[in-house]
């Protein structure tokens, strides 16, 4: 097998990132997305502690909307993770931001009907969701 290292830029870049969220400037605001809770669980603590805001959007936004109570109809949701997003949330308090509405569709396609909802969504088979921060 062929030897492999990292470069110089990797260095630089490994050094950038770490700083930025060891010591990180003022205002400092994270975006995470994706579709797990679970994968992000440690980042988001660790991020809870050094940020201004942590922006939570993508599929994991469902869990969080299911911690909170809220309909999420047929939207991806990891539900033994629902007890660990409420305590994510008491914990951040008004760091933590959720996405204020969702687009619904019968298909995902950019060119199928859509509609914007906020708040509850509706439990209709067959819609997808996808979010859209905003503050």
């Amino acid at each position: 097998m062929p030897q492999t290292a990292a470069g110089f830029l990797m260095e630089k870049e490994i050094k950038f990132i770490g700083g930025a969220v060891s010591n990180p400037e003022h205002p400092f605001v994270a975006i995470l997305g994706g579709a797990k809770v679970s994968d992000k669980i440690g980042v988001i603590d660790n991020l809870l502690d050094k940020a201004d805001k942590v922006i939570i959007g993508g599929g994991m936004t469902y869990t969080f909307y299911a911690a909170k109570g809220m309909k999420i109809g047929n939207s991806l949701v990891e539900t033994d993770k629902i007890d660990l997003a409420k305590e994510i949330m008491d914990k951040a308090g008004d760091k933590l931001v959720l996405p204020v509405d969702s687009v619904v569709a019968a298909k995902f396609d950019n060119d199928a009907d859509h509609k914007t909802v906020e708040g509850d969504i509706p439990d209709v088979h067959g819609l997808r969701y996808r979010t859209k921060v905003c503050c």
